[in-house]
């Protein structure tokens, strides 16, 4: 466990990410998910968790697992298409991390998802937090839309709104 994680975490907590991610960019992100989800019968969630605390923190929980908990807790699973997709920013850190349902994710792999965060990653170096996301959201549709189309009338079967943690 890293004492200087566990302060970037106590001091950075939720607060920056509010900071970071007001109101009118979160509508804009959902509004981005929104027009997203036009292109393909996939289902996208972004969450950002400003920091972590309790027992993730102490436990020196990745971000990667932290994103699986999450993934499970929001039933981003529970896609009829088994197409539902993940981007998670733990910003005290700022490491995104993707995590597709067995459907995509079998289509795409571990390599396309990592690229996709690396790029969102140097983003948010350059303080491009909006950018970043809406570019983010932009490459998972491009891959959800290439390998499920939209098949008739799009169902939402998962909330569009971004969740800050």
């Amino acid at each position: 466990m890293s004492l200087k994680r566990i302060t970037r975490h106590l001091l950075q907590h939720h607060w920056r990410a509010k900071r970071v991610f007001p109101q009118a960019v979160l509508a804009r992100i959902e509004q981005a998910i929104k027009q997203s989800e036009t292109t393909h019968s996939g289902q996208v969630r972004f969450v950002v968790e400003g920091a972590l605390d309790g027992r993730p923190l102490f436990r020196n929980q990745p971000a990667r697992e932290r994103a699986l908990d999450v993934f499970s807790q929001l039933r981003i699973w529970d896609t009829a298409h088994n197409n539902g997709v993940l981007i998670y920013l733990l910003l005290a850190d700022r490491d995104v991390e993707i995590i597709a349902d067995r459907g995509i994710d079998a289509k795409v792999g571990a390599a396309g998802w990592e690229a996709i965060c690396r790029v969102m990653e140097a983003e948010f170096r350059d303080g491009q937090f909006e950018g970043g996301v809406i570019r983010g959201i932009g490459a998972v549709s491009a891959e959800l839309a290439k390998h499920f189309p939209p098949q008739g009338p799009h169902r939402n079967e998962l909330p569009d709104a971004p969740v800050v943690m």
